[in-house]
């Protein structure tokens, strides 16, 4: 899959997950740049706020890695994802975190994804984390 300038990494992903009904997915490589990315960070957790733990970087950014799943959904269900992102800034510096959206190209994103073709990928609320988390089950 190959973004251009202005799209946004993670609508992309969703779009093109519902697009080819690709029920279980993963982001095997991107490489790309970007001109803003919203961020969650790690200390995020159930008992605090994700709003508090949440950035907008607004520079151009290499992108040096992306990782993680996404799915069609099933029947009347939206496509979700989980995505980890690595960005290098103009100093060689990184940020990283979960993926909130807001992921603008700059120049290109050239993503490679790979299809479990006999499983399907939902995302299922868990009480432990208060997220919605990963199931997986057969297609």
């Amino acid at each position: 899959l190959r973004l251009g300038p202005g799209e946004d990494l993670k609508s992309a992903l969703l779009r093109c997950a519902q697009d080819r009904g690709l029920r279980a997915a993963a982001v095997v490589s991107c490489v790309g740049s970007l001109t803003s990315a919203k961020l969650r960070m790690a200390a995020a957790d159930r008992d605090c706020g994700a709003e508090d733990h949440t950035r907008l970087y607004t520079e151009r950014f290499e992108i040096t890695s992306l990782v993680g799943t996404l799915g069609a959904g099933s029947e009347g269900m939206a496509p979700s994802c989980h995505l980890h992102i690595s960005l290098s800034d103009k100093d060689g510096r990184l940020v990283g975190g979960h993926v909130i959206g807001e992921c603008k190209v700059f120049t290109t994103a050239e993503v490679v994804l790979v299809e479990l073709e006999e499983l399907a990928f939902a995302r299922e609320h868990d009480l432990a984390t208060g997220y919605p988390e990963l199931s997986i089950g057969p297609r």
